[in-house]
């Protein structure tokens, strides 16, 4: 490409962050912003005014965003699975390269995708689908390049941070915390994908694809959610010193990857407890670094438009230097070859279990006999609320280092116990004495 010919970007959305991004190159005088220039804007309602955003680029017609020769790069931040999906196979297709910030998109079809940016010689880029502005696949792909990545733990989700922040802070329910999260706009009014632990998966899926060629797809990871976080459980786990956050965790192994998210105990003492708020971290462990922390905004238009906008300047800036794009953050499409995603039953953590049990002359032995049949040895037991007019008691259990298999079936067997009124919550401790 001639130095002084511009690169045509065509735009696939325009909601909050599109609309951003569409200002920041129509309002560049300077700097390598300004050597871009936008054709064309798909949108759902054309009528809906977008401020900064001339009504002249507006279409509602796909094919004149991804079949417009004048586009070197579609930048695709619809969201969504499909047509998502469709659209960006398109511009791969047509030779075009793809900035999207699409997390869905890529960890369902993330194989199919990085393989068509390879057939194609195109560059498949996705900074922002992952921590919004914290740089962590640039990390990954050109910092850590030489080290093996060992593990990665990350708090991904701002709204999920936020509402067990504020359960923790203010010692409000889940249900008080997140309508607060939904006024101030840090939560969507159906906030399923976040609360239950979706848009983390997938942001985990993302992240392991990368950092261990693994392809980890949404149905190879645990999920679970944080509906079940009592402010009883924030509290109890206070007074043991730890707190709890949404985790997504990646850790290689002898056997394979293994992906999980879930909530876990966090010690109070390590950096990852005092990440509160819509902030997001991540911690990378590398065979030669060791152990590297990321923190920032991880929502928002500013900072996932800032993502999107390193991007399409890298790629911008690649085919000015040589005619292509630069390489594709999704490096090799190998990673259908990779090494496998193993399931949860050998996983061997410490665990918290919250039981409402009858208070009465032993109880502790009937329960604590369950544990051993598990193979499961106690660590501690405390003695909380009591509920006097149901004859019962909130007994907290500290576990020892446990296989993932055995505690769920003493924990079966524990909600069938005579002396049990309920199982309350099972929530995994998370181990700082290894990364």
């Amino acid at each position: 490409m001639p130095v002084d010919q511009k690169t045509g970007v065509g735009l696939l959305g325009a909601g909050v962050v599109g609309s951003q991004v569409a200002r920041v190159i129509l309002d560049a005088t300077d700097g390598a912003a300004s050597n871009l220039t936008l054709n064309g804007v798909l949108v759902r309602d054309i009528n809906r005014s977008r401020e900064g955003v001339p009504s002249g680029l507006l279409t509602t017609d796909p094919e004149q965003v991804l079949s417009d020769d004048r586009n070197d790069l579609i930048v695709e931040v619809m969201g969504g699975e499909e047509p998502a999906r469709s659209y960006m196979a398109a511009a791969m297709r047509s030779g075009k390269h793809v900035v999207t910030a699409n997390k869905e998109a890529l960890a369902k079809h993330g194989d199919e995708l990085v393989g068509l940016a390879a057939d194609n010689g195109v560059t498949l880029s996705y900074e922002a689908s992952v921590g919004g502005g914290i740089p962590v696949l640039a990390v990954i792909q050109d910092s850590l390049s030489a080290n093996r990545i060992e593990s990665i733990r990350a708090i991904i989700n701002g709204t999920t941070n936020y509402i067990l922040s504020s359960m923790d802070e203010a010692g409000s329910s889940f249900e008080d915390a997140l309508e607060e999260a939904q006024e101030l706009g840090f939560a969507e009014a159906d906030p399923t994908a976040d609360v239950d632990a979706h848009d983390a998966m997938y942001k985990l899926s993302i992240l392991a694809r990368l950092a261990f060629g693994a392809s980890a797809l949404p149905d190879t990871i645990h999920r679970e959610g944080i509906r079940n976080i009592g402010a009883k459980d924030l509290r109890y786990a206070g007074a043991l010193g730890y707190t709890i956050k949404l985790l997504a965790i990646a850790r290689s192994g002898s056997d394979g990857i293994r992906c999980r998210v879930h909530p876990a105990l966090v010690p109070n003492d390590v950096p990852m407890a005092k990440v509160n708020g819509v902030l997001n971290a991540v911690e990378l462990n590398g065979d030669l670094l060791g152990p590297l922390w990321l923190q920032g905004r991880g929502a928002g238009a500013g900072p996932t438009a800032s993502a999107v906008m390193g991007d399409v300047l890298r790629i911008a800036h690649g085919m000015l230097g040589n005619g292509g794009g630069g390489k594709s953050q999704t490096g090799s499409p190998s990673a259908t070859n990779g090494p496998p995603v193993v399931g949860m039953d050998d996983l061997e953590v410490c665990y918290y279990v919250r039981l409402a049990a009858i208070d009465r002359f032993g109880v502790l032995a009937k329960i604590a006999n369950v544990f051993g049949e598990g193979h499961i040895s106690i660590a501690s037991v405390l003695q909380f609320d009591a509920d006097d007019e149901r004859g019962l008691a909130d007994l907290v259990i500290m576990t020892h280092p446990a296989r993932e298999a055995n505690m769920q079936e003493t924990a079966a067997r524990l909600r069938q116990l005579d002396v049990v009124a309920s199982l309350e919550n099972l929530i995994r401790v998370e181990d700082y004495d290894t990364v």
